[in-house]
């Protein structure tokens, strides 16, 4: 009996058509005449699985293609054009009361387990955010020149931190669309559906209403004026320019450094030289700490961040000379403020993931060290029944 010869081909396994074969192939199965057609052009070669493989699918594809064309289409009765915009109308206003009854469901109804409040609230409040706030405020505080109110301290440390929930919470309610499309915020409360927005309104109320009302009646009008400031332009100021421009960072910088001053016009009842350096201490800090934090956005931030750090060198010199610190703050502040300059310049200069963790952890401890420095180095203060320095009284003799 003749075989077919074979040779080498460009497959892993291959198959030997033999002559006898075409015999016993029917002649009805497309798949094996085209197999047997392939065989004949070039009998020399083998046939491999990839062949057979592209003939199946073409035969697969051709039999659901008459499938398809033998299947019966479903009859449906004629209608008019007048039924036929009727039934549209009605579908169209079913459609739209079914959505206006689910988003009230899910303004106002929705089940919330009691006991994980706490750490929805916690959330909603941005915790760790508030209680940088709180802290930097109670800097501002204890940075007056005047006698230090325990009770005093207490109830603007409270009033400030309740307004800080509040603009955090308005904050989430506005940003849930955007949120949810960001893996560090897409675990957020209201993006999971742990609350509804009415409850995070509510929460976000019953924070603000109280806290400022605080600030204004047992503080100072000055104060509660400061703290209702800030809501507004976290809220309304910030939160919408994040999307527009990348001038959000300097309005955002503004709502980071108020808090400081918001302590010292707490203690003083004035808004001083101090209440503004130690604000701003805060907006310059806050550069170098998102910038490095917005890593992907260093083409356009990092040249601004690097300016606002070397801003904290001056500030420093500046807190002795408007009397707020001893000239030792400068000096002992020097090394802190050089290596975090140090690390925004590599960041300003190459602008990858490294520096960029450097400077972002470098700034975590650099602002309560800096805080620290200058509570340490504060300027004391002097009894009013205490003569003034000779330079002072000089002052008062040509005024007189």
């Amino acid at each position: 009996m003749y075989k077919t010869p074979c040779c080498r081909l460009s497959g892993l396994v291959g198959l030997s058509v033999k002559r006898k074969l075409v015999l016993n192939v029917p002649q009805c199965n497309q798949t094996a005449r085209n197999l047997i057609q392939l065989h004949r052009r070039d009998p020399s070669n083998w046939l491999t699985y990839q062949h057979l493989i592209f003939l199946k699918r073409q035969y697969v594809t051709k039999n659901n293609s008459e499938l398809h064309q033998r299947a019966i289409l479903k009859h449906t009765p004629a209608l008019t054009l007048v039924d036929e915009q009727d039934d549209t109308i009605e579908r169209q206003v079913e459609t739209d009361q079914a959505k206006e009854a689910r988003l009230d469901r899910q303004w106002r109804q929705m089940k919330v387990n009691v006991a994980d409040l706490p750490d929805v609230y916690a959330k909603l409040a941005k915790i760790k955010l508030t209680a940088l706030v709180v802290t930097s405020a109670a800097a501002g505080f204890a940075m007056a020149p005047v006698p230090f109110d325990p009770l005093l301290f207490f109830v603007s440390s409270l009033g400030i931190g309740l307004a800080s929930c509040t603009a955090n919470s308005i904050n989430q309610y506005f940003e849930v669309p955007f949120d949810s499309n960001m893996n560090r915020t897409k675990n957020r409360p209201l993006v999971r559906g742990q609350v509804s927005p009415l409850h995070a309104v509510s929460f976000a109320l019953a924070c603000g209403i109280p806290g400022v009302a605080l600030l204004t009646l047992a503080v100072n009008p000055l104060t509660g004026f400061l703290g209702a400031l800030n809501i507004f332009l976290y809220t309304c100021c910030y939160t919408p320019l994040k999307r527009l421009s990348i001038s959000n960072t300097w309005v955002g910088a503004v709502v980071g450094a108020l808090p400081p001053a918001m302590g010292w016009t707490a203690a003083t009842g004035c808004l001083g030289q101090g209440a503004l350096l130690m604000g701003g201490f805060l907006y310059c800090w806050q550069f170098p700490h998102f910038n490095a934090l917005s890593w992907n956005l260093r083409e356009d931030y990092s040249r601004g961040g690097y300016r606002m750090i070397l801003g904290l060198i001056g500030l420093s010199t500046l807190a002795p000379v408007l009397d707020v610190t001893t000239w030792t703050f400068p000096v002992i502040s020097l090394p802190i403020n050089l290596y975090i300059s140090y690390l925004a310049f590599r960041f300003y200069r190459k602008g990858d993931r490294s520096s960029a963790r450097k400077l972002f952890f470098c700034s975590l401890w650099h602002l309560p060290m800096l805080l620290l420095l200058a509570f340490t180095c504060k300027k004391p203060r002097r009894d009013p029944e205490e003569p003034a320095p000779p330079a002072a009284s000089l002052a008062l003799a040509l005024q007189s």
